[in-house]
């Protein structure tokens, strides 16, 4: 019977309280076969005979099994490492299971704000008041405490990482509850708390009207789509259904991996819209006008842009040439197409810049205030707020190295403090900004309150379970520790803090998070005057007169270091007579030279 059954075919270290139902079966049949050829061929067996049978038979064969399980589980457990899973929720009794299965960890106990669920137990394993943590890690030498907790908030999941931060234990968290529904991750899939549920805030609902108005049925093109910002925008965007999604970039590898991303989600999702990925400069005006117009395109988001300060700041030609001229180019080219709506993704460096790079966004904000002044036609707007999560040149993503390959973890100052959002809630709030523009405005997003640095680093290490310590700063911590943090001094145009708005007037709009800024404008005359200037700088490869030419325009910028264009710096340390022209063989045209 156990052979038809297939109860020998269980591995007796993953034997289940299934296999308890195979051997009440078995045995079962076997009691009643016994106890029936005893009754037909009338054989001296007592009746109490096959009862006995039955549970001596039950008691040996299932725990002579279930012991060598006990044994096999004993030994694993002494290798495994001690974790306590907080949340015995649904979600903690199924990482639990994982894990009893699993070579690496062992679990305690679980841990639960709930009153209902402490001092009960959960499939055997004990659970927990937080207040009693601190002695469990202690007593049971807890490297490691896991959050089941998918569905909390990130105001939940930060009070509670707030309380973990001290007890000197790596955290780590089961996927979102999005995900897990969606079967793009498990619950045994571990990952360290993020980031994002350190700073990111719960996301306000999107208001679906303002997503819709400029998208839903409509041509759209995002410059710098292979970008931080300009990829979540496209996701964004698919989102609302266009009719055609245009993928504007000049980096090819860039462009590839967000054309290859979205036709994989219009494949699941099962949608019909067209994705067009065209390589380009937003430099070359006939390319960006042809394309517009051919293309029918109503609605860009322009997010091509330089941003890196110290780069911009040894790179200021072609800083220039991009993040203003190519704003210039784009939204000339967007007027002469009869595009409807333009929205220039600017940021917090604009305001009182100090460095190449929030100077030439101010220009460009500029240039787009004075565009929707000019004309009806099309509806121009920027929006601007500070950094993103996890964007390309984030210092999240450099700690997170760093820590990984045991510090230092390195800082540019004590007291530099930036504000944060995460891509998908920038993206999102610049596309419900864009839709309530009425030409020209300045929208400003809500960042929340600043985050220094230097604690921002400090909760990053000691979620990996680690000790952070300042050996040269003994002032700001201690001075042992696992992974230490070092200054490095502010880089080149870097702010201690950052600002989003010039005035101090802004207007709330129907979103809660979005604000409206009244900022000056140019005259025309004045700002095509200031455009020629720095144009001619930069064909003259002079940066010093393009930080001239900043400092006296209306943008109140105040360069905080001397210009270090590296090719300008270059020019300045050679003799005039050792130009490259001189070096060209003869008979090359004049004009190559030039």
């Amino acid at each position: 019977m156990f052979i038809r059954l297939g109860f020998y075919r269980a591995v007796i270290r993953y034997i289940s309280t299934k296999a308890v139902e195979t051997i009440a079966i078995g045995v079962a049949f076997s009691a009643l076969t016994l106890s029936a050829v005893s009754q037909v061929f009338e054989l001296p067996i007592p009746r109490s005979v096959p009862a006995i049978y039955a549970l001596l038979a039950f008691v040996s064969v299932g725990g002579v099994r279930f012991a060598l399980r006990a044994l096999v589980e004993r030994q694993k457990f002494r290798s495994k490492e001690n974790v306590i899973i907080y949340g015995a929720g649904e979600s903690g009794r199924q990482l639990l299971t994982a894990l009893s299965n699993g070579p690496d960890y062992a679990v305690i106990g679980f841990v639960d704000d709930g009153i209902d669920v402490q001092g009960q137990e959960v499939s055997g394993v004990p659970v927990h008041k937080p207040s009693q943590l601190a002695t469990l890690v202690k007593q049971h030498g807890v490297k490691t405490i896991l959050l089941a907790l998918p569905s909390a908030n990130r105001a939940a999941k930060r009070l509670i990482v707030d309380r973990l931060e001290n007890l000197n234990v790596e955290v780590r968290t089961i996927p979102g509850m999005a995900d897990l529904v969606s079967g793009r991750a498990s619950v045994n899939d571990l990952q360290v708390v993020s980031v994002e549920d350190l700073l990111g805030r719960d996301p306000v609902p999107p208001q679906e009207d303002l997503l819709n108005l400029d998208i839903a049925g409509k041509r759209v093109l995002v410059s710098g789509a292979g970008g931080s910002i300009g990829s979540e925008l496209c996701r964004q965007i698919l989102r609302q259904r266009p009719e055609k999604l245009v993928l504007f970039d000049v980096s090819e590898y860039a462009l590839y991996q967000i054309e290859s991303e979205l036709l994989g989600f219009l494949k699941a999702q099962k949608l019909e819209i067209e994705i067009v990925p065209i390589i380009g400069s937003v430099q070359n005006p006939r390319r960006v006008e042809t394309v517009l117009k051919r293309l029918k395109v109503q609605t860009v988001y322009h997010a091509a842009a330089y941003k890196h300060v110290p780069l911009v700041e040894q790179n200021v030609i072609e800083g220039m040439r991009n993040n203003i001229f190519g704003t210039k180019t784009i939204s000339d080219a967007a007027m002469a197409a009869g595009v409807e709506n333009f929205i220039l993704i600017s940021t917090d460096k604009a305001v009182r810049p100090t460095n190449f790079m929030g100077a030439s966004k101010r220009v460009a904000e500029l240039i787009c205030q004075g565009a929707g002044k000019s004309q009806n036609r099309t509806k121009f707007s920027m929006v601007r707020f500070g950094n993103v999560l996890g964007s390309s040149g984030s210092v999240i993503p450099r700690f997170r190295e760093q820590i990984e390959k045991g510090g230092p973890v390195t800082v540019t100052h004590p007291e530099i403090n930036r504000y944060f959002m995460t891509i998908p809630e920038a993206a999102q709030l610049v596309i419900q900004a864009g839709a309530m523009a009425r030409g020209g405005d300045v929208f400003v997003l809500d960042m929340g309150e600043p985050v220094k640095i230097v604690d921002l680093a400090q909760r990053m290490i000691k979620l990996h379970g680690l000790q952070p310590f300042f050996p040269n700063d003994p002032h700001l911590g201690s001075i042992t520790g696992d992974i230490p943090i070092t200054f490095t001094g502010l880089r080149k145009g870097e702010k201690l803090y950052e600002e989003l708005l010039i005035g101090n007037s802004p207007e709330g709009t129907r979103h809660p998070r979005i604000m409206t800024a009244n900022e000056k404008l140019m005259e025309k005359q004045a700002l095509e005057e200031l455009l020629s200037n720095i144009l001619a700088a930069c064909i003259a490869y002079d940066a010093k007169q393009i930080r001239e030419l900043l400092q006296n325009a209306p943008i109140e910028f105040e360069p905080v270091d001397d210009v270090s264009d590296l090719v300008w710096l270059a020019a300045t340390h050679k003799p005039e007579d050792s130009r490259v022209v001189k070096l060209q063989p003869r008979g090359t045209p004049r004009a190559l030279k030039e």
